[in-house]
């Protein structure tokens, strides 16, 4: 069961109604930009165009939810090619989310020619803003030598970032690292501590391990019932 958990990389966030402002200089601008958009949301266009038409003003939260309608399909036939469309106008603007979208179009070839480069690309514009999906992402990148050469270290640093900030699956992937003793010192005491973390926020594949580790004493206290009790959340 020592596997690396791949992540789902499309994936809906739910956002508020953004009205960040990119129409002016300074804050004049902004808050004349935040009106116009609060006339759109109580006008007669509705919710839905109110969020259409401050994407095509410019705003890149609107842009965003605009690109995961297109993506999933929600209220409007699925188009991936418009899903590229929007979510590279707001990852252009420095979108995080839309950047982590934009790089999973682009790793699984949807709306666009797949290209793992420009995928690790996009990637890593998150990461770097730290975002923990994007994280993750990037150290799966790194791990399969896809779009970039291999590098086990530099993608047990990305998971330990993002594990640090909560995110199970990179909790559940550095526990592996540590279970194996791959990259880092084998150490069963931090395999059980990072494992556990990504348990109980509900990760199959970690509950499983932690049971196992239960189970033989492995890094913690041997306890059969609990293990027996992790693995059947499992």
């Amino acid at each position: 069961m020592n596997s690396i958990s791949g992540i789902p990389v499309i994936f809906l966030i739910s956002i508020g109604f953004a009205i960040a402002a990119s129409a002016g200089d300074g804050e004049d601008g902004e808050v004349a930009y935040s009106e116009k958009l609060d006339e759109l949301v109580h006008s007669e266009l509705g919710y839905a165009a109110a969020r259409r038409k401050a994407a095509e003003l410019g705003d890149a939260e609107a842009q965003f939810v605009l690109a995961l309608w297109y993506g999933e399909g929600i209220g409007v036939p699925q188009d991936y090619a418009q899903a590229v469309k929007w979510s590279r106008k707001a990852a252009e603007q420095g979108q995080v989310d839309a950047q982590v979208y934009l790089g999973a179009m682009y790793n699984y070839g949807r709306g666009v020619s797949q290209d793992y480069a420009q995928a690790v690309s996009w990637y890593r514009k998150a990461a770097e803003q730290g975002e923990a999906v994007a994280q993750t992402n990037l150290a799966n990148m790194y791990l399969k030598g896809e779009g970039v050469s291999k590098d086990y270290a530099q993608a047990v640093d990305l998971y330990r970032m993002a594990a640090e900030q909560g995110y199970d699956v990179a909790q559940h992937n550095l526990g592996y690292f540590y279970n194996s003793g791959k990259v880092v010192p084998q150490d069963d005491t931090q395999a059980v501590y990072w494992y556990r973390k990504a348990a109980e926020q509900g990760n199959a594949k970690a509950q499983f391990k932690l049971g196992e580790m239960l189970y033989e004493g492995l890094g913690i206290e041997k306890n059969i019932q609990l293990a027996i009790d992790w693995t059947e959340k499992a």
